[in-house]
């Protein structure tokens, strides 16, 4: 089996919450989306997708995925997509770095591989659980009584774990301002609940640390990405009581490992397309399994090809060490396409159709904005 073709769309992920708002006054409307269809010699198709969040979230955009893709592209054409290694090995060869443009490319090369087999993803990634994945929502920087609403409203809907977005800055309220968010959001919290108190790596220590004198004892969250560096976290982490959870600091299998050496975090944040794929993502899975870390298997945004690859990956970790998943179509307002999933009451559990499961809507992608063929 040969990849024969390779085909790139781009389409616009409008957030369906009007504004989404990040620490350090970053604010999203929209999210550019790539999506890659991969077609091996048979006609078997795998899919792909990677939507940064914006251009100033992490060393991502997307003009720089539909860039990366063109460098990487040529040089996959009649390789073998079911050497998923070997892929890999080529794109790093072709392009150093740029992991978010390397990962359309190695979700459909798994897409067309679990198909050939007539087996899930979940299965070739080591076997599925068979649990409930618990669903997290995001919760965007607000006024604390906006926040506890939109809380609410999540929990109505049944999601068991809430990710509140924190890092005002000095001339918005600073550390009080987010001390009161914090408890806004916690203040009905029920039995089963769990709670990511998100920084996106905004903090000083001093921020941090006058934030934690404010708040009352015995409010149970995580503390995720406080800082932007990896020696702030590690002096926060000694002096404060609340586990840490790393996300825009773990980029690779090597920054998780230094991660793990400096004694910097209890758990991190495995988005897929920060990884650079499923491949490198299952690596950064087994190394945090290897150091009893738990985990939330996510990406930054996406549709429903972005959720498949969120779910097969989520399937394969152990119960105790998922802390939670998230379903990316809840962020935004268009739908690319049709995907197999289960929802219980205890989350989502990833169907046992061949490959990703995933159906895209040909017609709302319209024509490829490039296209390579062997």
């Amino acid at each position: 089996m040969r990849i024969q073709s390779i085909e790139v769309f781009q389409i616009d992920l409008p957030y369906a919450g009007g504004t989404y708002r990040l620490s350090n006054g970053r604010e999203y409307k929209s999210f550019d989306a790539t999506i890659v269809r991969v077609t091996a010699e048979d006609g078997t198709e795998g899919w792909g997708e990677s939507t940064p969040f914006g251009a100033n979230y992490i060393a991502a955009h997307a003009l720089g995925v539909r860039a990366g893709i063109a460098e990487i592209a040529p040089a996959l054409l009649g390789s073998d997509p079911r050497h998923v290694d070997r892929v890999n090995a080529l794109m790093d060869q072709t392009l150093a770095g740029h992991a978010h443009a390397k990962t359309p490319l190695d979700l459909a090369c798994w897409d067309i591989f679990a198909k050939s087999v007539d087996m899930p993803v979940y299965e070739l990634l080591g076997g599925g659980c068979g649990v409930p994945m618990p669903v997290i929502s995001s919760i965007p920087a607000d006024t604390p009584e906006k926040m506890r609403q939109n809380v609410s409203r999540h929990r109505s809907k049944g999601y068991r774990g809430h990710s509140v977005k924190i890092g005002a800055l000095d001339a918005e309220g600073g550390p009080g301002l987010d001390a009161e968010r914090i408890q806004a959001c916690l203040a009905d919290r029920v039995d089963g609940e769990f709670f990511l108190v998100d920084a996106n790596g905004s903090m000083t220590v001093e921020n941090a640390l006058r934030m934690f004198r404010l708040l009352p004892s015995g409010l149970d969250f995580v503390l995720e990405a406080p800082c932007s560096t990896i020696a702030e976290t590690v002096s926060l982490r000694e002096r404060i009581a609340v586990p840490i959870m790393l996300d825009e600091l773990v980029t690779s299998d090597i920054s998780l490992m230094q991660a793990i050496r400096q004694n910097a975090l209890d758990g991190f944040g495995l988005k897929i397309s920060k990884a650079g794929g499923l491949t490198q993502a299952r690596r950064q899975r087994d190394i945090g399994l290897a150091a009893g870390l738990t985990m939330s298997v996510q990406d930054t945004v996406g549709s429903e090809i972005a959720l498949a690859g969120i779910l097969h990956l989520a399937q394969t970790v152990p119960e105790k060490s998922l802390r939670c998943i998230l379903d990316v179509r809840d962020m935004v307002s268009v739908s690319t396409g049709t995907l197999s999933v289960s929802r219980t009451d205890q989350g989502l559990i990833a169907s046992d159709t061949p490959g990703l499961g995933v159906e895209p809507d040909i017609e709302l992608l319209g024509q490829p904005v490039a296209s390579w063929l062997s």
